[in-house]
Protein backbone atom coordinates (compact mmCIF):
# COMPACT_ATOMS: atom_id res chain seq x y z
CA UNK A 1 0.00 0.00 0.00
CA UNK A 2 1.27 3.73 0.70
CA UNK A 3 2.45 5.97 3.18
CA UNK A 4 -0.48 7.92 4.81
CA UNK A 5 -0.68 10.09 7.35
CA UNK A 6 -2.70 9.61 10.83
CA UNK A 7 -4.09 13.43 12.14
CA UNK A 8 -5.54 12.58 15.26
CA UNK A 9 -8.08 14.98 16.95
CA UNK A 10 -11.09 14.03 19.15
CA UNK A 11 -14.46 15.02 17.77
CA UNK A 12 -14.97 17.50 20.37
CA UNK A 13 -11.90 19.44 19.05
CA UNK A 14 -13.08 19.18 15.21
CA UNK A 15 -14.89 22.65 15.98
CA UNK A 16 -12.58 24.67 17.65
CA UNK A 17 -9.21 23.21 15.76
CA UNK A 18 -7.57 22.20 18.84
CA UNK A 19 -4.79 19.93 19.33
CA UNK A 20 -5.45 16.88 21.49
CA UNK A 21 -1.41 17.72 23.15
CA UNK A 22 -2.37 21.07 25.34
CA UNK A 23 -4.60 23.10 23.67
CA UNK A 24 -2.63 24.92 20.44
CA UNK A 25 -4.81 26.04 17.78
CA UNK A 26 -3.96 24.53 14.47
CA UNK A 27 -4.27 27.31 12.00
CA UNK A 28 -5.24 26.83 8.54
CA UNK A 29 -2.08 26.67 6.92
CA UNK A 30 -1.28 23.54 9.21
CA UNK A 31 -4.48 21.81 8.52
CA UNK A 32 -3.40 22.25 4.95
CA UNK A 33 -0.34 20.72 4.85
CA UNK A 34 -1.69 17.75 6.86
CA UNK A 35 -4.33 17.05 4.38
CA UNK A 36 -1.22 17.25 1.41
CA UNK A 37 0.31 14.64 3.32
CA UNK A 38 -2.53 12.60 4.01
CA UNK A 39 -3.14 12.59 0.36
CA UNK A 40 0.60 11.36 0.07
CA UNK A 41 3.16 10.99 2.97
CA UNK A 42 5.85 11.03 1.02
CA UNK A 43 5.37 14.36 -1.04
CA UNK A 44 7.91 16.48 -1.03
CA UNK A 45 8.02 20.09 1.18
CA UNK A 46 8.54 21.50 -1.89
CA UNK A 47 5.70 20.45 -3.78
CA UNK A 48 3.15 21.18 -0.11
CA UNK A 49 5.10 24.42 -0.03
CA UNK A 50 3.58 25.47 -3.45
CA UNK A 51 0.37 24.35 -2.27
CA UNK A 52 -0.26 25.92 0.74
CA UNK A 53 1.88 29.08 0.42
CA UNK A 54 5.08 28.76 2.30
CA UNK A 55 8.69 28.15 1.89
CA UNK A 56 10.29 24.69 1.63
CA UNK A 57 11.87 25.39 4.72
CA UNK A 58 8.47 26.60 6.60
CA UNK A 59 6.65 23.22 5.60
CA UNK A 60 9.46 21.44 7.21
CA UNK A 61 9.76 23.03 10.61
CA UNK A 62 5.71 22.85 10.19
CA UNK A 63 5.25 19.00 9.98
CA UNK A 64 8.13 18.37 12.54
CA UNK A 65 5.73 20.59 15.15
CA UNK A 66 2.80 18.39 13.82
CA UNK A 67 4.92 15.49 14.43
CA UNK A 68 6.60 16.80 18.03
CA UNK A 69 2.79 17.67 19.60
CA UNK A 70 1.68 14.42 18.47
CA UNK A 71 -0.78 15.65 16.05
CA UNK A 72 -0.07 13.34 13.71
CA UNK A 73 1.61 10.81 12.81
CA UNK A 74 3.71 9.47 9.17
CA UNK A 75 3.37 5.76 8.86
CA UNK A 76 3.47 3.04 6.05
CA UNK A 77 0.24 1.53 5.70
CA UNK A 78 0.83 -2.08 4.77
CA UNK A 79 -1.92 -4.71 3.66
CA UNK A 80 -1.74 -7.70 6.40
CA UNK A 81 -2.92 -10.12 4.03
CA UNK A 82 0.52 -9.21 1.62
CA UNK A 83 3.03 -9.10 4.95
CA UNK A 84 1.60 -12.36 5.97
CA UNK A 85 -1.05 -11.57 8.32
CA UNK A 86 -4.20 -13.59 7.13
CA UNK A 87 -6.41 -13.30 9.76
CA UNK A 88 -8.17 -10.11 11.27
CA UNK A 89 -10.99 -9.77 13.87
CA UNK A 90 -12.65 -7.54 16.11
CA UNK A 91 -12.64 -8.43 19.64
CA UNK A 92 -15.68 -7.16 21.88
CA UNK A 93 -14.59 -7.43 25.38
CA UNK A 94 -16.63 -6.89 28.77
CA UNK A 95 -14.44 -6.09 31.94
CA UNK A 96 -15.02 -6.68 35.52
CA UNK A 97 -13.59 -3.96 37.77
CA UNK A 98 -10.74 -1.41 36.06
CA UNK A 99 -11.01 -1.07 32.51
CA UNK A 100 -8.09 1.01 31.86
CA UNK A 101 -5.74 -2.15 33.29
CA UNK A 102 -7.39 -4.41 31.22
CA UNK A 103 -7.12 -2.09 28.09
CA UNK A 104 -3.51 -1.15 29.08
CA UNK A 105 -2.85 -5.27 29.25
CA UNK A 106 -4.33 -5.74 25.69
CA UNK A 107 -2.40 -3.04 24.30
CA UNK A 108 0.55 -4.40 25.12
CA UNK A 109 0.13 -7.69 23.02
CA UNK A 110 1.47 -7.05 19.64
CA UNK A 111 -1.06 -8.52 18.03
CA UNK A 112 -3.87 -5.93 19.67
CA UNK A 113 -3.38 -3.26 16.84
CA UNK A 114 -6.23 -0.79 17.76
CA UNK A 115 -7.58 -0.76 21.57
CA UNK A 116 -10.66 1.44 22.20
CA UNK A 117 -12.63 1.89 25.47
CA UNK A 118 -16.66 2.14 24.88
CA UNK A 119 -20.25 3.07 25.85
CA UNK A 120 -22.80 0.31 24.75
CA UNK A 121 -22.30 -3.66 24.07
CA UNK A 122 -18.80 -3.93 25.41
CA UNK A 123 -16.05 -1.81 27.19
CA UNK A 124 -13.42 -2.41 25.19
CA UNK A 125 -12.95 -2.94 21.24
CA UNK A 126 -9.78 -4.41 20.37
CA UNK A 127 -8.48 -5.06 16.48
CA UNK A 128 -6.14 -8.04 16.28
CA UNK A 129 -3.88 -9.68 13.49
CA UNK A 130 -2.74 -12.47 13.37
CA UNK A 131 -0.57 -14.73 10.94
CA UNK A 132 -3.62 -17.68 10.53
CA UNK A 133 -6.46 -19.23 12.79
CA UNK A 134 -4.44 -21.51 15.23
CA UNK A 135 -2.68 -17.78 16.13
CA UNK A 136 -5.85 -16.09 16.58
CA UNK A 137 -7.31 -18.63 18.94
CA UNK A 138 -4.26 -18.81 20.91
CA UNK A 139 -4.48 -14.55 21.40
CA UNK A 140 -7.74 -14.67 22.42
CA UNK A 141 -8.37 -17.75 24.08
CA UNK A 142 -4.90 -18.44 26.13
CA UNK A 143 -4.17 -14.10 26.29
CA UNK A 144 -6.74 -11.96 25.94
CA UNK A 145 -9.18 -14.43 28.01
CA UNK A 146 -6.51 -14.61 30.87
CA UNK A 147 -6.23 -10.97 31.68
CA UNK A 148 -7.34 -10.25 35.18
CA UNK A 149 -10.92 -8.51 34.58
CA UNK A 150 -11.59 -10.24 31.38
CA UNK A 151 -15.31 -11.51 31.98
CA UNK A 152 -15.76 -12.26 28.69
CA UNK A 153 -15.49 -11.66 24.39
CA UNK A 154 -17.19 -11.51 21.24
CA UNK A 155 -15.13 -12.52 18.12
CA UNK A 156 -15.82 -10.77 14.85
CA UNK A 157 -13.42 -12.58 12.25
CA UNK A 158 -12.80 -10.50 8.89
CA UNK A 159 -14.12 -12.12 6.08
CA UNK A 160 -13.13 -9.50 3.41
CA UNK A 161 -11.09 -5.74 4.15
CA UNK A 162 -13.48 -3.79 1.72
CA UNK A 163 -12.31 -0.30 2.69
CA UNK A 164 -9.75 1.16 5.13
CA UNK A 165 -8.59 4.37 5.36
CA UNK A 166 -6.83 7.41 7.19
CA UNK A 167 -8.46 10.05 5.24
CA UNK A 168 -10.65 11.92 7.35
CA UNK A 169 -8.73 15.13 6.61
CA UNK A 170 -8.93 17.45 9.16
CA UNK A 171 -12.91 18.54 9.06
Amino acid sequence: MHSDVVASRSADQRDSSQSRNGGSTLDAVSLAIIEQLQEDGRRPYAAIGKAVGLSEAAVRQRVQKLLDQGVMQIVAVTDPLTVGFRRQAMVGVNVEGDVESVADALTAMPECEYVVMTAGSFDLMVEIVCEDDDHLLEVINKRIRAVPGVRSTESFVYLKLKKQTYMWGTR
